[in-house]
């Protein structure tokens, strides 16, 4: 008989370290929930009306999604064999870097940006090489181009940034690709795309097949309203779609997500223009921000990004005390989402406690 060396189960060392992913706090009944970048209204009827009628939940949904992949492949002018969908674009992420790293690979990655790049890279048992950005929030892409070494496999680029906002322009992404080795992958992430307003930015459906090694990753999370339903999508070359087809778990897209998804298509006038309405009330939001003498990226997500530095677990609280639930990010700032338009004069009302209680980190930059 082999006597057990320990009395607890042996677990990997770098995964027991890694802090999982914490979801947005909850707000009070009186309070708003700013701190997940949800879509503040409610679907729209028809998706609410396809999701009533998705029947035989007993009956396993259509692993392929055919029929979405067709409508996505249509849009983006690519076969639907270089369309994946996944259950969330992180979901995809996930995918993808498992496909493509293990122990000893890299992985290059704009720093700070979405809190779960880390933690997908150290699953798939690989080391994560974190970039800063740079003074103003943005990209960094010539560092992250000087940080790509034998040992990088993958990079990914976040367009608009997640928490900062900001977006990598068409002109600057071309130039990174020229340089980016063709055996590395790059994946750009917009799980925000559609609330962009900079004509500037960079955008993945005009990317279609530029690129050997680029995999474009989306989601119907945001703009969509379907964060619940947990369903993205990727583009990009068959054979790497094919390994995170590999490498996912099966059946993970529901047949009322899929249904959800392809009603929003149909109607997607009427879900855009939601979105327009959340992308000026950002826009007003940040200006006045600003004029409070708040140091803010320009933002082109659902989101806007405060860098508060080392007073940010107490500007946190106060923002709390007025009811309003952000997303802080230790010693470094705090996101605060597009909600309901009710939402923004306890908002701003809290921002401006915080600039006369707190010290702040920069000056603010003038208006453009």
């Amino acid at each position: 008989m082999i006597e057990p060396l320990s009395s607890t189960v042996r677990l990997r060392p770098e995964i027991v370290a890694l802090a999982a992913y914490a979801q947005g706090k909850p707000a009070d009944s009186d309070a708003f929930k700013l701190s997940s970048n949800e879509n503040p209204f409610d679907p729209i009827p028809e998706v609410v009306r396809a999701i009533a009628a998705s029947s035989g939940v007993n009956r396993y949904p259509d692993a392929a999604g055919v029929e979405l992949r067709a409508r996505l492949a249509w849009r983006f002018g690519v076969r639907t064999e270089e369309v994946h969908l996944g259950a969330g674009s992180v979901s995809i992420l996930a995918q993808l870097i498992s496909a493509a790293t293990g122990p000893g690979d890299e992985v290059v990655y704009s720093w700070r940006s979405f809190e779960a790049y880390p933690g997908l890279v150290a699953v798939a048992g690989a080391t994560s090489v974190p970039v800063p950005n740079t003074a103003d929030d943005r990209h960094d892409l010539s560092a992250m181009l000087a940080a790509i070494s034998e040992r990088t496999r993958i990079v990914i680029v976040c367009s608009p940034n997640n928490p900062t906002g900001s977006i990598v322009t068409a002109s600057e992404f071309a130039d990174f690709m020229a340089a980016v080795p063709t055996h590395i992958l790059v994946i750009l992430d917009e799980a925000y795309v559609e609330f962009v307003t900079d004509d500037s930015a960079v955008n993945g459906r005009e990317l279609s097949g530029r690129y050997p090694n680029l995999v474009v990753a989306r989601t119907f999370s945001k703009a969509y309203g379907l964060a619940g339903l947990r369903i993205g999508y990727a583009v990009g070359p068959e054979y790497i779609l094919d390994a995170a087809r590999t490498t996912s778990i099966p059946l993970s897209v529901t047949e009322a997500a899929q249904r959800a998804a392809i009603v929003s298509l149909d109607h997607e006038t009427v879900v855009l223009e939601r979105v327009h309405r959340l992308a000026m009330l950002r826009d007003e939001v940040w200006r006045s921000l600003v004029d409070q003498g708040w140091s803010v990226p320009r933002p082109q997500g659902n989101f806007v990004w405060l860098a508060t530095g080392a007073s940010t677990a107490a500007a946190a609280e106060l923002f709390a005390a007025a009811g309003i639930v952000v997303r802080p990010f230790t010693a470094e700032g705090i996101r605060i989402s597009i909600g309901e338009s009710q939402s923004v004069d306890k908002l701003l009302k809290a921002a401006a406690e915080v600039v006369r209680t707190l010290p702040t980190p920069r000056f603010a930059p003038a208006l453009d």
